[in-house]
């Protein structure tokens, strides 16, 4: 049946157990040093202004369509 006192945690006792297991898993992940972190966030930073930069040019040739339409 397996142990009682386990199956008995409160409200608070879960709560406790939860943060346990998430400072158990938090210590096996493999972080990244400040060469991959500066890396990584180039690529986000570089990657992000690529796909504004391509939504601006289909936005401004949808508007520029719009207007050659309404006029």
């Amino acid at each position: 049946m397996g142990n009682k006192k386990k199956e008995k945690k409160g409200f608070l006792g879960k709560i406790i157990q939860y943060f346990k297991e998430v400072r158990s898993e938090l210590r096996k992940v493999t972080w990244p040093n400040r060469k991959e972190l500066t890396q990584y966030t180039t690529v986000v930073f570089v990657s992000v202004f690529v796909m504004a930069f391509i939504i601006w040019i289909v936005d401004s040739a949808f508007t520029g369509l719009l207007n050659l339409i309404l006029k």
